[in-house]
């Protein structure tokens, strides 16, 4: 893959300067280029971040980085391709498509957890656009298509009789998506919860909720509770 700039080398994290920002030193790919370009979207907003922002924070010049993308918005597309891209990816998978309605809503649920915690700087990126260029209303769109797709789920699974049928699918889908989304203001990979983890505790919470139903459920929670107290 192509290079840009020279790997950070102090305490800021940001590249020494010198040069065209490749030479001599140990670049830079493209993927470690967009992971602080979408830190530097998600902390200034895209509109606010300039290039010249983009090239302090990676420690270069404008021109390196012109020399791999055409521009910001290139680097956006990128960004949300690579959202976009891992959520689509997930209705493509066998688990999506094979099995009860409930099985594959189940997959599809916990494959967008595992894509917002692998990629929850970008998945952050989506979420807060606002629609203001074509670019960003694409990938709306392309988003909003997902929504849809999990709730054609949410309303099979209704018609087979596993999901409760006086809730509307499209309020289900939006309280679903509430909650998951709701993740990027407060998980932090790399912490004691894994995603397996938290995919498994928002698979539990959406399709069982946090009520005790049955003994060994009482039984489990009684355990937890002891555990918490005494630690």
């Amino acid at each position: 893959m192509c290079s840009v700039v020279n790997q950070p080398a102090n305490a800021t994290g940001r590249a020494p300067r010198g040069g065209n920002g490749r030479a001599g030193r140990e670049p830079y790919d493209l993927d470690a280029v967009l992971d602080i370009a979408v830190r530097a979207f998600n902390e200034f907003g895209y509109e606010a971040t300039s290039m010249g922002v983009l090239a302090e924070r990676l420690g270069t010049s404008k021109s390196a980085i012109y020399y791999h993308v055409t521009g910001k918005e290139d680097l956006l597309r990128r960004a949300l391709e690579r959202a976009l891209g891992g959520l689509e990816g997930i209705l493509a998978e066998p688990g999506a498509v094979d099995g009860s309605p409930a099985e594959r809503l189940r997959f599809v649920l916990r494959g967008a957890v595992r894509v917002l915690a692998d990629d929850l700087p970008y998945v952050t990126l989506l979420l807060r656009l606002r629609g203001n260029t074509e670019l960003e209303r694409e990938a709306l769109a392309r988003r909003r298509a997902f929504d849809r797709a999990v709730a054609e789920l949410v309303d099979e699974a209704r018609v087979e009789g596993t999901l409760r049928a006086d809730i509307d699918a499209r309020t289900a889908v939006r309280l679903l998506f509430g909650m998951i989304n709701s993740i990027v203001e407060w998980y932090r990979p790399g912490g004691a919860l894994t995603p397996d983890q938290l995919a498994d505790d928002v698979i539990t919470v959406a399709f069982e909720g946090l009520r005790v139903h049955s003994a060994g459920d009482a039984a489990a929670a009684s355990s937890l509770a002891t555990r918490v107290s005494t630690s």
